[in-house]
């Protein structure tokens, strides 16, 4: 099902792994914050807009392809960063592809955008699922932190399996961030989560797909260009993303097709209010 030819590391369970029965502790509130597995409005206008704004795309076009996470996920495909939207575009063109990332979310922000609407009746062939990085932020995670991440994405996979049951679910390990006091510190805790959710996929219906070697060196530490702040993917780093992806999109989904009949792409309604 997955090419072994792909530019990064795709990893895949021996056997059938459930999204439901994998062994992984139960998600448990951290410092005061609700678990990641339960699902928690974002309450700023902003958000709220967009979120209506995302629910509403899905009846203006087609979506074989869908994107969901955070601003990583989101700056792609938004209309107020116009270079990487010229970018999607390029790699994703005739896949009808949309996408559903939200800049500040955590996995619980997700968790209630899937299921408050943004994938009813979309019915997407492939989904790509990058969350987490907001839930460890800049400094390094306790091993309660880190298995109350894991179960977070493993309840947005569940959902993601109650919303599309015919998808097949690419997901990514949690991207290397160096934005923090000690700039690679973290990496011990992204590394530990991605070693662990890793073990959802089971090559059927959920494949993990790890670029990070591609991004950074050994020690975590990003490589040059990468990211346009130590966070953020780049151009540059946005184009091993689709190196990464698109031989596993021709596996799945074909070649691209000419015409793209996805939604038109959306953009933070802050940022059309300050352009009107």
């Amino acid at each position: 099902m997955y090419p072994r030819a792909a530019a990064a590391t795709l990893v895949v369970a021996a056997a059938w792994i459930g999204v439901l029965c994998v062994p992984i502790a139960v998600a448990q509130s951290t410092g005061g914050a609700p678990a990641a597995d339960r699902p928690v409005a974002r309450t700023d206008a902003n958000s709220k807009l967009a979120h209506q704004q995302m629910a509403a795309s899905l009846k203006k076009g087609r979506i074989d392809l869908y994107f969901v996470g955070d601003s990583i996920t989101r700056r792609w495909r938004a209309t107020d960063y116009p270079k990487f939207l010229a970018n999607w575009k390029e790699n994703f063109h005739g896949w009808n592809a949309a996408n559903f990332g939200w800049g500040g979310d955590t996995i619980q922000n997700i968790l209630w955008r899937l299921q408050n609407g943004e994938l009813d009746g979309a019915h997407p062939k492939v989904i790509v699922l990058l969350a987490g990085t907001n839930n460890i932020g800049r400094t390094p995670a306790s091993d309660a932190e880190v298995a109350d991440i894991t179960a977070g994405i493993k309840a947005l996979l569940g959902t993601l399996q109650e919303k599309a049951p015919r998808a097949t679910i690419l997901l990514m390990g949690i991207l290397p961030r160096n934005d923090g006091a000690k700039p690679t510190a973290v990496m011990t805790s992204i590394n530990k989560i991605n070693e662990t959710i890793a073990k959802l996929a089971d090559g059927k219906t959920i494949g993990y797909l790890n670029i990070n070697d591609k991004l950074a060196d050994k020690n975590g530490k990003l490589l040059e260009g990468m990211t346009e702040d130590r966070l953020h993917l780049s151009l540059k780093g946005y184009k091993v993303w689709a190196d990464a992806l698109k031989p596993l999109l021709v596996e799945l989904l074909g070649p691209p097709a000419k015409e793209d009949h996805a939604p038109p792409p959306t953009g933070a309604p802050s940022a059309a209010k300050k352009k009107a």
